[in-house]
């Protein structure tokens, strides 16, 4: 499969669906996403991303970790189904390098605040990004509020980044969490993208992946029917734009054509990837 991509100039599949920071689409919603998430690091409280399935959090998310604002310090958490303590240890070995263990949550908590305590005296800021948050017990976002107290009298010391899927609004909504809903000073909505962006998109990806100079193109009839069969969600254009181009390969052309696109959407649908 490789040598296919390669002999039409790419250094890989343009169109792969693993969350590839080198891919990362500067555009449109992701920018302002970004843009709000990375306000979220340094503003302190709680920030809100949501998003439905395949719309590319997950990819915010790790470019958003590979490139944080000055002088902020970060952990990820991208398992939340697990226990307080775990999730505690986990925060203090990706901002301190070390594991907490043996200890109560109290004690976890003691740690942790010593540790930003000594990190806003070297003029740093933590932030912790929390994938799938749509998964957390509303008990243990509720610990994650008591968390969030961790300030001085002066500044806050911590910034809690909740990604997941409209089910964590859900959640957010309900009564018990009202003290926890008040506290997001930061909030965006991904939606799919339009068509211009899904074109602007695809263009994107292949020159993003070309490794020397071509004309391979996905013509604009095509990226019409992408856009369409996708419904404007990235995961889903990235599986009918892939098979597309393999179809281009085959009939050694340099451009996905309608009837390519087409057919790519109808053996996607086939294959079990549901549009």
């Amino acid at each position: 499969m490789e040598a296919c991509y390669r002999e039409l100039g790419f250094t890989g599949s343009p169109f792969s669906i693993t969350p590839d920071t080198d891919f990362f689409y500067p555009g449109g919603q992701h920018k302002a996403a970004l843009a709000h998430m990375r306000y979220g690091m340094t503003a302190g409280g709680f920030a809100l991303l949501t998003g439905e399935v395949g719309l590319g959090k997950t990819l915010l998310c790790r470019y958003l970790l590979r490139s944080p604002p000055a002088r902020v310090r970060t952990a990820y958490v991208f398992n939340p189904a697990q226990s307080y303590e775990d999730l505690l240890s986990s925060i203090h070995h990706d901002l301190q390098g070390e594991w907490l263990a043996g200890m109560t949550p109290g004690q976890m908590q003691r740690a942790i605040y010593d540790g930003l305590i000594a990190m806003a005296e070297g003029g740093e800021r933590a932030a912790v990004v929390i994938d799938e948050a749509h998964r957390l017990a509303p008990e243990l976002l509720e610990s994650l509020r008591l968390l969030s107290n961790l300030d001085t009298e002066k500044q806050k010391l911590l910034s809690l980044l909740l990604v997941g899927q409209p089910e964590l609004d859900r959640t957010l909504a309900l009564r018990a969490m009202r003290p926890l809903a008040q506290r997001i000073g930061v909030r965006y909505h991904l939606a799919p993208f339009s068509r211009p962006e899904t074109a602007r998109y695809l263009r994107h990806r292949i020159l993003t992946a070309r490794e020397r100079d071509f004309d391979f193109e996905v013509s604009a009839p095509a990226a019409a029917v992408i856009h369409r069969e996708s419904q404007g969600v990235p995961r889903r254009i990235n599986q009918i734009a892939d098979r597309a181009v393999l179809a281009a390969y085959a009939q050694r052309v340099a451009a996905v054509t309608r009837r390519h696109a087409k057919r790519a959407a109808r053996e996607v649908r086939r294959g079990g990837g549901a549009l």
